[in-house]
């Protein structure tokens, strides 16, 4: 279902994330849970995988990980704001140690000159980092293609909180 390397790289945050004995959630817009999709294709992934949130509108932002309506109003739901509210929001609800959350534009429509279609950011959240988020352009290369490249540098950016 996924390409080899994303299934690697599963892999790797599984151990890394056991070997430090954290537990993970995520929260995923654009992405639609693909990251939990991808962890979960691991067998023994429930050790250290809490579970995700699949908040693609922008009320279940707000009513499920409760993100500020306000913040989405003033900023919008592609914002580096609205990832960062995503993550921290994820722990606050859950109590893992470390969250992840995806807010983009997929396309193949949805885009403005000020958010692009293929714009993303990523979130991270933990208990014991400080919260980063990343601003990504991988341009018009097609949703899957978007959700795809929105994946891998999700696990990546895990990879590298978890290490």
């Amino acid at each position: 279902m996924f390409p080899p390397d994303v299934l690697d790289d599963a892999r790797r945050l599984i151990a890394a994330l056991r070997a430090k004995r954290r537990m993970l959630a995520t929260a995923e817009s654009c992405t639609g849970g693909l990251v939990a999709s991808a962890i979960t294709a691991i067998a023994g992934s429930s050790d250290v995988f809490f579970g995700g949130f699949v908040t693609y509108a922008d009320d279940a932002k707000s009513s499920m990980i409760g993100v500020d309506s306000g913040l989405i109003q003033r900023y919008g739901a592609v914002s580096e704001a609205v990832a960062h509210a995503m993550a921290d929001g994820v722990v606050q609800t859950t109590g893992v140690d470390l969250a992840v959350s995806i807010t983009g534009i997929a396309g193949p429509g949805g885009g403005s000159p000020h958010k692009p279609v293929g714009l993303v950011y990523i979130g991270i959240a933990s208990v014991f980092d400080a919260p980063l988020v990343e601003r990504h352009m991988f341009g018009e290369v097609g949703r899957d293609e978007v959700r795809l490249a929105s994946l891998r540098a999700a696990l990546r950016m895990l990879l590298e909180v978890a290490a």
